[in-house]
């Protein structure tokens, strides 16, 4: 008898490989941190330990491996230019103890990039493209952006591109670095005018912390309450 060969079309070869090489995590997170001239060499050290520190807590890790699929992808973004916004680490996947470990390498490893001040509104917009591109598959789709002042030259106002943001299904979460009582040019704390002009979407939240060293803290409650 003849065996009977049968041929796969082209297109349908390369839709079938590319849907296979798409993973699905349970959340994609760009962390969106101040990179700008108003942090200097400590403190940008502190910041970095911080993020380090938070990626790799054992709460963190416990609030993730507790999802449904286990795992979350992590990019970071540094930014301060207007137009300026640059990835520093790639996306990454956590889903245990020694990709955490991996994660918060890569953080500290990372070169700083050249940054001026303060464009909030471009950072999400690079967070946004860097979400389409991303790796990964996922339902929920959030930037959790980190500063020490108010949006002041973006290319496009943060409240603009907040809302595009929004309107993507993605959610803007923020972590407003100020010390207690202190106030912005509007004469408001940080935390409001990041409340008004830079978070959005279902149960977006701003969460405060009192300087950089209080960083590790404010953003290990914060990653938890993300992805749990």
């Amino acid at each position: 008898m003849q065996r009977r060969r049968v041929l796969a079309l082209p297109g349908a070869l390369v839709a079938s490989h590319a849907a296979a090489q798409v993973a699905e995590v349970d959340l994609l997170l760009v962390l969106a941190v101040d990179a700008s001239g108003s942090i200097n060499t400590d403190e940008f050290r502190l910041q970095r330990e911080g993020y380090a520190e938070a990626l790799s807590h054992p709460a963190v890790l416990a609030a993730i491996t507790g999802k449904p699929r286990g795992a979350i992808a992590v990019a970071m973004v540094e930014w301060g230019a207007p137009g300026g916004a640059a990835t520093v680490m790639e996306w990454m996947r956590i889903a245990d103890a020694s990709s955490a470990r991996a994660a918060a390498e890569a953080v500290l490893a990372a070169p700083r990039s050249r940054q001026s001040w303060n464009a909030i509104g471009d950072a999400i917009d690079h967070g946004v493209r860097l979400l389409d591109a991303a790796p990964y598959r996922a339902a929920e789709r959030v930037i959790d952006l980190s500063g020490d002042g108010p949006d002041l030259r973006s290319l496009r106002p943060a409240n603009v591109a907040r809302d595009d943001a929004v309107a993507a299904g993605i959610t803007v979460n923020a972590l407003a670095v100020a010390a207690a009582g202190q106030v912005t040019r509007l004469g408001e704390p940080l935390a409001e005018t990041y409340r008004r002009e830079v978070i959005g979407g279902p149960g977006a939240f701003v969460v405060s912390a009192e300087g950089r060293r209080d960083i590790a803290r404010a953003l290990r409650a914060k990653l938890i309450r993300e992805i749990a």
